[in-house]
């Protein structure tokens, strides 16, 4: 058994995905950085490893600014008690830009959250595959018209 109630890791659960989405809903993705311990640790297998919540807030304030209407509807949520761990399964959804009854462009991520306490989670992990997946998704999407939210190209790291 792990350290924490369930109870005590799914009402954190509940205000990180609050937070997502109002970050989504404000592309500020500051407020979502503040649900993590302040010695989080985040692996994103496409852009590397972020130690600290300051360098994850730097990191995805950075990476979501052109993505301003992606969305991540979850598909099926796991509890770990031993590990005081959540993994789910989310897609990270673009909509299409032209056509609102047409079809999104998405791919799925699955993910493994640490609880740390005090409402706050200690790590992060997220999985996927970024050069077939996500690289088809953002390829599509923007052939079909969507435009990032900034001048800024975006660019995934292949390991």
């Amino acid at each position: 058994m792990g350290k924490y109630t369930q109870a005590e890791i799914m009402e954190a659960f509940e205000l990180y995905n609050e937070a997502r989405i109002q970050a989504q809903e404000t592309n500020d993705w500051s407020v979502w950085a503040d649900r993590f311990t302040e010695d989080a640790h985040y692996i994103e297998h496409a852009y590397g490893e972020f130690h600290g919540r300051e360098a994850i807030r730097q990191w995805i304030c950075d990476v979501m600014a052109p993505f301003a209407t992606m969305v991540f509807p979850r598909d099926w949520l796991a509890y770990d008690a031993e590990e005081d761990a959540l993994v789910f399964q989310c897609q990270n959804l673009l909509p299409h830009p032209t056509d609102p009854d047409g079809e999104p462009f998405s791919f799925p991520s699955w993910t493994r959250l640490v609880y740390g306490g005090n409402g706050l989670f200690k790590s992060e992990e997220d999985i996927y595959n970024p050069s077939r997946d996500a690289g088809q998704a953002v390829k599509g999407w923007l052939k079909a018209g969507g435009e990032f939210s900034s001048r800024e190209k975006v660019k995934i790291k292949h390991s």
